[in-house]
């Protein structure tokens, strides 16, 4: 799979990492520093570089990890996401901390990528504990509406060793249900979807 990276900060390096090492051709891009970028894709065993927009173009499967107060930024560049499935690890934090929403955060970017098959995911572990983790069955929890981007999502996580879980329901809602009872270091041995 093509695996386009926006934000190779701590988020999106360490997955693209995984993501490379698991095989999947991996384009990072989103830095304000181009040498970090060089560095990033060299450590990811000679990943692609480009703009947001060449990811977009060159992924079937696009991770957006940039910070909150940069998206509006970063999507006037990467240019239409429509029918493309997105990894948001996005939380709202901005430079005075917690943001509060009228939506939940996954819907609030959901509108902000019209068209976009959005998954919520790698948000709820640190970047740390996510590479230190690798391989050892710590669950990575999803949250989306399409069903068939959740599995494609769900394939990528499990292909880099870290299985998944799935919450899903009206409106990105049961999400925050699942987050709110459910330890997110839970341990799992294989991708399994939970009822909300």
């Amino acid at each position: 799979m093509r695996i386009g990276i926006v934000g190779a900060g701590r988020i999106g390096g360490n997955a693209g990492r995984l993501f490379a090492g698991a095989g999947h051709e991996v384009m990072f891009s989103g830095s304000r520093d181009p040498a970090k970028l060089e560095q990033v894709a060299a450590e990811a065993g000679g990943a692609r570089t480009g703009s947001p927009r060449e990811a977009v173009e060159f992924a079937n499967l696009l991770m957006f990890s940039v910070p909150w107060r940069a998206i509006d930024d970063v999507l006037a560049q990467t240019g239409s996401l429509d029918g493309k499935v997105v990894i948001d690890t996005t939380n709202q934090y901005g430079a005075d901390g917690w943001e509060q929403l009228p939506l939940p955060a996954a819907e609030f970017n959901a509108q902000r990528m019209p068209g976009a098959r959005l998954v919520k995911s790698f948000n709820t572990l640190t970047a740390g504990f996510q590479g230190e983790a690798t391989g050892r069955g710590v669950a990575m929890f999803l949250a989306g509406e399409d069903a068939d981007a959740k599995q494609v999502v769900a394939g990528s996580v499990t292909s880099a060793s870290t299985p998944s879980t799935s919450a899903a329901g009206p409106r990105f809602r049961s999400w925050r249900r699942r987050a709110a009872t459910a330890p997110s270091t839970a341990r799992s041995t294989r991708p399994r979807t939970a009822s909300a």
